[in-house]
């Protein structure tokens, strides 16, 4: 065997995902061939039954089943129109205010998060439905766009989010405690965007105008009526899922066979079931499924290598000595996960170093999901960003300098929200103190 030291293994490996993540490979490939490659020169014939049986341990996770059906969930309500005919109920109410529309993308975006729960399909739809609407209207495309990004990518943090799913299995917590210590962090998010948008349209009027009054003209009755309407499918779903977890009848794998089940119903009611729509979310979610599925595998070898051969020895060495005590250390644990961005390969390898250094582990795992928001609107991985400029019609004019822009004001809201979460932690440990077990 070739003798390499922890410390090397740890520079190598987590500087060759930051380095080939750059080049546009797909993830899972990228984490795979790396642990292959130092693998092979720890272990040699012996990697590839590790390799084996760290991806087989995450794949036989009975608490993953509910990713293909949370999947399942999220693009079947995506085929169903609901959420098109919230936003326009919405546009009603708000859109005679300045940024009204803005607002409405965000109180969407937040809604989506909590029934979709994919940064996917809650970027993309958003990005179809609103931004058009908004430049169109007189918006401006760095504020419209990010609005739609940042509203969309609360998809990753309020349940039922895929993220927290795989975060749960790979920290060995309960991902039903994780659900409910993000729904408040999340709710915080959505109010600050608002709360930025709502300020920022009444000092720069030009930029978010408001809808003119020949376009929502309708008696009250009848918009509260559509209101009320618009609002009873996403409340079913919502409690078909986060109802029946919170109250202790179900845990979140057979919850989410229920949202699936219970997508399809307001699918059918809504008249938009066909045979081919159920084909068409069917071959998502297996795309969907095996894409995610693959990068945990892949991820989960990845830390079975480089903690194997004492890279995470090494990391957790260097934090738990940085100056400054248990604070620090946990600023730079936050500046590892902004810069490496990916929740795959840092939670086995971070939630211990939490403990050591005494945090409670769903306090610690809810501020790093917050923190990865960050990631997903900001380079190098920018996933929201790159979402938002791929469904953006042409025809807009949308750069993704423009959403660069647009989303920073963003990223410095969830920065201000992390803050906050640190001063009061009982905002992310309310909620799952009270579930019944």
């Amino acid at each position: 065997m070739i003798e390499l030291s922890p410390e090397v293994v740890a520079v190598v490996m987590l500087g060759a995902v930051l380095v080939l993540v750059l080049t546009g490979y797909p993830l899972a490939y990228v984490v795979g061939i790396i642990a292959l490659v130092v693998g092979i020169f720890v272990w040699q014939g012996q990697v590839s039954q590790m390799l084996y049986l760290r991806a087989q341990k995450i794949m036989l996770n009975y608490t993953l089943l509910a990713v293909p059906l949370f999947v399942f969930m999220g693009v079947m309500l995506e085929r169903s129109g609901i959420i098109e005919r919230l936003y326009d109920v919405l546009y009603l109410w708000l859109g005679g205010f300045r940024g009204g529309l803005a607002v409405v993308t965000v109180i969407v975006g937040t809604i989506m998060a909590a029934t979709v729960g994919i940064i996917t399909a809650s970027v993309t739809l958003l990005t179809l439905v609103a931004l058009p609407s908004m430049i169109r209207r007189g918006y401006s495309r760095s504020f419209a766009s990010g609005a739609c990004t940042a509203g969309g990518v609360l998809g990753i943090l309020i349940p039922p989010s895929i993220m927290i799913v795989l975060y749960g299995p790979m920290a060995e917590i309960s991902v039903g405690k994780l659900f409910f210590g993000a729904f408040v962090p999340g709710f915080i998010l959505s109010a600050l965007y608002i709360s930025y948008i709502v300020i920022r349209s009444f000092i720069q009027p030009d930029i978010a105008p408001p809808v003119p009054i020949e376009e929502r003209t309708m008696p009250f009755v009848q918009k509260t009526t559509k209101l009320l309407v618009a609002l009873v499918p996403p409340a079913i779903l919502i409690m078909s899922v986060l109802g029946v977890i919170f109250m202790g009848i179900a845990a979140p794998t057979e919850a989410a066979g229920v949202g699936a089940f219970a997508a399809t119903l307001l699918t059918i009611a809504y008249r938009r079931f066909t045979w081919d729509v159920l084909k068409e979310v069917t071959l998502m979610t297996a795309r969907l499924s095996g894409f995610i599925l693959l990068v945990g595998s892949m991820s989960f070898a990845f830390t079975g290598v480089f903690l194997g051969a004492g890279g995470g020895q090494v990391v957790s060495e260097l934090i738990l000595a940085t100056p400054g005590g248990r604070w620090a250390a946990f600023a730079v644990i936050m500046f590892i996960c902004f810069l490496l961005g990916i929740i795959f390969i840092m939670v086995p390898i971070i939630t211990p170093i939490g403990e050591a250094l005494g945090f409670d582990p769903i306090w610690f795992a809810i501020m790093i999901c917050v923190n990865l928001q960050t990631s997903f609107m900001t380079p190098p991985f920018a996933m929201g960003i790159y979402i938002c400029k791929g469904a953006a019609d042409p025809s807009l004019g949308v750069m993704v300098a423009d959403i660069i822009r647009g989303v920073i004001p963003f990223v410095i809201l969830i920065l201000i929200g992390l803050t906050l979460l640190v001063i009061w932690p009982n905002l992310i440990l309310w909620l799952p103190s009270l579930m019944i077990r």
